[in-house]
């Protein structure tokens, strides 16, 4: 009879056994592995524009494992499948008899592929009908299917959405009305065009050069050309102060901290709608964070020393240069979060030089942070990781690239299907000049922001570090101001909203039309332009965001007049402008605005 093993000595067996199985990372050949793994990832993804083969190989099986035990919904999408197809040929017949017979799908209200005229008459009115119903076909296959998370639905779906735009029949001579008619009359000297704009392209591209038209718009000859002074420099920043245009000014400076993604003169474009010169102009003082453009040097700088170098050595200089006084702290985007941290961090620590927090099209809580979240999964991270690891950041085209996918009708196909099939330069002006100027990301800082804040939300729930101690971002007790844009990709405004959770001090919310540039850059005076706006107070009741869309009036025109009427409520009057720097704390002045790092390429 065989001898009977006692459930201890089992279990100690089964644990040894498990720990034996375990990977050994002392081992040097685990350490060779890993490194032809990173290195063959990282060459990989140069080619793949940084996104994951395997990442959308998993989603893609899975879905189809989910839709291959489900004959219910394959029954469901083959009846779809012949009445759209019923519909398509039912709508062919009408059409031919009576042309102004109603479309039998409509395209969405952003999608302009298929509005001029030349679309309306047949054929192309049955080319664009047949690929809108096929369009919609697949957006069916890939949603409602059962054991399907809703997360793999979204992904899935924007995979196949990104095939199917890709095959428009927009983007291609044969298939386009508009392209052929031009042609035509044109006598193909429309592709001569073409062939010429991708050819200087490509010869820019290959160059590192920014695109044609950019030249146009010199950084401190036609933007950034508010006069103003650097008055500090490290490693990461320079501080410049702005000059005033005023006799007196409001107590408080206003510091603003732009996202280090881009540079920083998207808030001090050309003169009819620099943000700058507008707060300058109506008695600010105002302080300007520009970023270093980062190199492989810099691949070991984190998401700490954004802060230490960046936000508290500016509101060091700040208050050197206007001492005893508090700071309206402002940030845009990725800088928003930043300063939130930090102004988290600060209330932690009992620091209390801010008079207030702005933020602009910032997110701190990522749970909804829209299209963005399908490049922030642990495949993609992973992969972009070996990428950034080999290069030692993350480069500005690969960024774009990525942004450039969420609007693809827009950004991508569209653009092509102008400029190299129609043959006509889209006209560049000074946001597009700025766009095109481009930035990187360090390997480390790029990775804690894309796990701690996107992957894991370590900051809306408590566990971001902050000197070996967590930030609660409801210690924050200033006044808050948050601008969220309704077209925005990047930061999706209902996240935007999120900041309205805020138990315990007033947030002022602004809903403002445009995208996530475009909305920020709103001038007076510039058109169709509109917003809502409202305060709620500490204590108040939460309204969600389609409520609050809904019930809050609108107003036309800009948002800046209502802001600088915020900064100037919660200012202490107004007081003869500080000096340019001060030198004999450490503060002299080194060069003009707009600097030297905002140069570096």
């Amino acid at each position: 009879m065989a001898k009977r093993t006692s459930p201890v000595s089992a279990t100690a067996t089964d644990d040894a056994s498990a720990v034996a199985c375990r990977p050994d990372h002392t081992d040097p050949g685990h350490y060779t592995a890993h490194a032809i793994d990173r290195a063959f990832k990282a060459n990989l993804a140069r080619l793949t524009n940084g996104i994951s083969p395997a990442g959308v190989a998993g989603i893609t099986f899975n879905w189809l494992a989910h839709l291959a035990v489900s004959p219910g919904k394959q029954i469901e999408l083959a009846e779809k499948y012949n009445r759209k197809f019923a519909r398509l040929w039912q709508y062919s017949l009408h059409n031919a008899i009576n042309p102004d017979s109603a479309p039998c799908i409509d395209p969405l209200p952003t999608d302009k592929r298929f509005a001029g005229a030349a679309w309306q008459k047949w054929p192309w009115n049955v080319m664009s009908q047949s690929f809108l119903l096929t369009q919609q076909w697949w957006h069916n296959a890939t949603t409602d299917v059962d054991g399907l998370s809703d997360e793999d639905e979204k992904v899935m779906s924007f995979i196949l959405r990104q095939i199917l735009d890709h095959a428009a029949p927009s983007n291609f001579i044969a298939t386009n009305p508009e392209i052929l008619a031009a042609t035509l009359e044109q006598g193909g000297m429309n592709l001569v065009r073409g062939l010429e704009h991708l050819a200087e392209d490509a010869q820019l591209m290959l160059a590192g050069k920014k695109p044609a038209g950019a030249e146009n718009f010199k950084v401190g000859r036609d933007v950034a050309v508010t006069p103003g002074k650097v008055v500090y420099r490290n490693h990461l920043i320079e501080l410049i102060q702005y000059a005033p245009t005023t006799p007196k000014v409001y107590a408080e400076p206003v510091l603003i901290v732009p996202a280090w993604i881009m540079k920083y003169y998207i808030l001090d474009l050309s003169a009819h709608n620099s943000l700058v010169k507008y707060l300058v102009d109506q008695g600010h003082t105002v302080f300007m964070v520009s970023w270093r453009n980062p190199t492989s040097d810099d691949r070991d700088l984190g998401m700490e020393d954004y802060r230490t170098l960046g936000v508290m050595a500016a509101l060091d200089a700040v208050s050197a240069i206007v001492p005893n006084r508090k700071i309206h702290a402002v940030g845009y985007c990725l800088g928003g979060t930043l300063m939130s941290i930090a102004a988290a961090a600060m209330a932690r620590d009992g620091d209390d030089r801010l008079a207030s927090l702005t933020s602009f099209a910032t997110q701190i809580d990522f749970t909804e942070a829209g299209e963005l979240m399908y490049f922030v999964r642990e495949s993609e991270v992973s992969y972009l990781e070996s990428m950034m690891w080999d290069q030692g950041f993350l480069d500005g085209y690969q960024m774009a690239g990525a942004f450039q996918i969420l609007r693809s009708n827009d950004l991508i196909w569209s653009r092509l299907a102008q400029e190299y099939l129609l043959g006509e330069r889209q006209e560049m002006n000074d946001l597009m000049a700025w766009n095109a100027d481009l930035t990187r990301m360090p390997y480390k800082m790029h990775s804690e922001y894309l796990r701690g804040l996107f992957l894991d939300n370590n900051l809306a729930a408590g566990r971001h570090m902050v000197d070996g101690t967590p930030v609660n971002l409801a210690d924050i007790r200033l006044p808050v101001f948050a601008v969220g844009t309704v077209k925005d990709h990047v930061a999706p405004w209902r996240s935007v909203y999120k900041i309205t959770f805020h138990p315990a001090t007033d947030v002022t919310f602004v809903l403002t039309s445009g995208g996530h540039n475009a909305g920020i850059v709103s001038e007076p005076g510039h058109p169709h332009r509109s917003f809502q706006i409202s305060t709620k107070k500490a204590g108040d009741r939460y309204v969600d965001p389609d409520n609050w869309q809904q019930t809050t009036p609108h107003h036309e025109g800009s948002w800046w007049p209502e802001w600088q009427k915020w900064l100037a409520t919660g200012s202490n009057g107004q007081v003869a402008p500080p000096a340019i720097g001060n030198s004999a704390r450490g503060y002299a002045v080194l060069e003009d605005a707009p600097g030297s790092y905002v140069h570096q390429q």
